[in-house]
């Protein structure tokens, strides 16, 4: 037979419990709130999210049904549009294994002729002539942003000219990880 006062256990062990509680119920309320996006007017995306509006896109078997990111820029392509061309393959290919969810649309905004060297860099992404540019709200110009388009042809995101290519690459992750489309 055990000396213990049966109450003293009992005690000791409510102890133990409000102990352990006071310990979880801060981390299990920070875990809900983070992942319910409980914060008001905080978002977790990098990109500015865009009222839904129904943009045109060429006809090319590469983007239908597929998350498309756009840029617009001339045919003579200068640095920042070469940055441009780069930052969203390596966009697409951070995707991994989700990579082919993911297109890449170029709308040349002049009749310049393209450089074959930029051709062969950007190998995979689909050049069209620029067609609807009203539709991409920008600040200034569309060649000073990077927008993103649903699957069902939405525009729905910008991002900076130089964006902040960790930032850009979660957006999408998030997107791809939560839409059974695309």
């Amino acid at each position: 037979m055990s000396s213990r006062d049966p109450e003293a256990v009992r005690r000791g062990r409510l102890k133990l419990a409000l102990l352990a509680a006071f310990f979880a119920v801060p981390v299990a309320a920070s875990w809900i709130i983070w992942s319910f996006d409980l914060v008001p007017g905080v978002t977790g995306n990098y990109g500015t999210l865009l009222p839904p509006k129904q943009v045109l896109l060429p006809p090319d078997a590469a983007l239908r049904g597929k998350w498309v990111l756009v840029q617009f820029d001339g045919g003579a392509c200068s640095a920042a549009c070469e940055r441009k061309l780069y930052f969203i393959r390596q966009v697409r290919r951070a995707q991994g294994r989700e990579m082919e969810r993911v297109a890449r649309l170029w709308f040349v905004t002049d009749a310049v002729p393209l450089r074959p060297e930029v051709l062969a860099a950007i190998e995979g992404t689909v050049v069209a002539p620029a067609q609807g540019r009203s539709a991409f709200p920008a600040e200034t110009s569309p060649e000073d942003h990077i927008y993103l388009v649903d699957p069902l042809g939405n525009l729905m995101m910008r991002f900076p000219r130089d964006p902040d290519p960790a930032r850009v690459i979660k957006d999408i992750q998030r997107l791809l990880r939560s839409s059974s489309f695309g």
